[in-house]
């Protein structure tokens, strides 16, 4: 249907219009059609990379017979708007509020651009505008419902990690609210602050789910933080603390059973491991790094993105991840073990045609060993259920061009079918596990 076309097209625009890379792309192409291999000379990205952020742009671009990439009427339309939002002259973000203002300004721009190139093309009925602007109202409305706001942000900074942010000048430096399609259509929002005093500077990266915390990262940059009270000098008492004051601002009923399987461990080692019904609790410690996973277990599965974890380094908490409220179980079906997805994987790599730097290579062999094969559970789809999904990583027998010397090949446990495969270097492999 028309009115589904749209909605589609509306989408892929919000999400190019948010990255700063496709945003990039699709100037460049405005200028003037381009290859693939002068696009990765041009932005300084792999080609990986390059492949991912073309593959999101959709019906924004087009590929030419010459093999060059061009803007289609709908980039030209979204480029259009881009230019007329650039021309708006807006003060630096100072709350929330003002970034959804301009958020929703700039939805209203895309929408005048947008229905004025389909009219231009006489793609729509009067039926199928009113079903458009009916999208856009309803995305709107999203962006508006979504924002964490700041106070919830220097909340969690207060009541959970402590940070004294009395003596600390807090600024928040980006701002980005995407869909996350490739989860559900989650909305994911990710802060950027930075706190100076006069003894030290931190930077914390902050992301929210549907308006829930998620992610927590701090970067100390100069000494160590400066806290509101004395923190516990043993890293199990900080752990249990901080659990506690999350789940006080959080609310989530799950976060009872992670504190009671956590009250039983009396003192960290390495490689603990304890389970109570579905849920694991794993502590594994080095070199003055501690960090305590919980994750929902499930015929000896371990889901692991189904789950919360906490970093200590030198007993300062430095991350913390909740992804426990938003990811489901989709199911728990190991129908190919370890030894068959080693197999699926290396006869794939075979048959496999890649483009590397642009050129369709083939006629890959790999090593007999595989460097690791991991569980790790995985969405499928547009959605958060996670299945099984095995992560297998081959050493290829000769290296190319870009340096690279890995292939890695994702299979489904439970159809064996292969979702995705990567050719990287050594240095990059590692940073794609989990």
């Amino acid at each position: 249907m028309a009115g589904s076309h749209e909605d589609e097209i509306y989408s892929t625009m919000f999400t190019s219009l948010k990255h700063p890379v496709r945003r990039k792309i699709l100037r460049m192409l405005a200028s003037k059609p381009m290859t693939f291999m002068e696009m990765v000379e041009e932005l300084g990205v792999s080609s990986p990379n390059l492949t991912y952020h073309l593959e999101s742009l959709g019906e924004l671009i087009s590929k030419m017979d010459n093999d060059r990439y061009k803007l289609s009427s709908f980039g030209v339309a979204t480029v259009g708007a881009m230019k007329g939002i650039e021309e708006v002259k807006t003060e630096p973000k100072r709350s929330s509020a003002a970034f959804t203002w301009k958020i929703v300004s700039t939805a209203f721009l895309i929408a005048v651009v947008l229905l004025a190139s389909f009219a231009a093309l006489q793609f729509n009925s009067i039926n199928d505008l009113t079903t458009a602007q009916q999208s856009l109202s309803e995305q709107i409305q999203r962006l508006q419902t979504y924002g964490a706001g700041s106070d919830k942000v220097l909340s969690f900074f207060k009541n959970v990690t402590k940070l004294d942010t009395t003596v600390y000048t807090v600024s928040l430096d980006d701002n980005e609210v995407v869909w996350r399609t490739d989860i559900g259509g989650v909305s994911e929002e990710t802060l950027k602050y930075t706190l100076k005093s006069n003894f030290n500077n931190l930077n914390i990266d902050m992301r929210f789910r549907n308006n829930h915390f998620s992610r927590y990262d701090l970067h100390m940059i100069e000494s160590t933080p400066m806290f509101s009270q004395t923190q516990p000098s043993d890293v199990l008492q900080n752990a249990k603390f901080n659990l506690g004051r999350y789940k006080a601002y959080s609310g989530d009923d799950y976060l009872t059973q992670m504190s009671n399987i956590l009250d039983t461990v009396t003192r960290v080692e390495n490689d603990q491991e304890l389970i109570d019904g579905n849920l694991k609790l794993q502590i594994s410690t080095l070199a003055g790094t501690v960090k305590f996973s919980w994750m929902y277990t499930d015929n000896e599965i371990d889901y692991q993105t189904k789950g919360l974890q906490m970093i200590f380094q030198n007993n300062i908490l430095t991350t913390m991840t909740d992804g426990y409220f938003l990811y489901t179980v989709g199911n728990t079906n190991l129908a190919v073990s370890r030894e068959q997805a080693i197999e699926i994987a290396k006869n794939h790599v075979k048959t496999l045609t890649y483009n590397i730097e642009g050129q369709q290579v083939s006629g890959f062999t790999v090593a007999d060993e595989p460097i690791s094969v991991q569980l790790v559970p995985h969405t499928r789809g547009n959605s958060v259920a996670l299945v099984p999904y095995w992560y297998v990583e081959l050493s290829l027998n000769q290296i190319y061009a870009g340096g690279r010397n890995v292939v890695t090949v994702g299979i489904y446990a439970d159809t064996s079918k292969v979702s995705d495969v990567q050719m990287l270097s050594t240095s990059t492999s590692t940073e794609t596990t989990g």
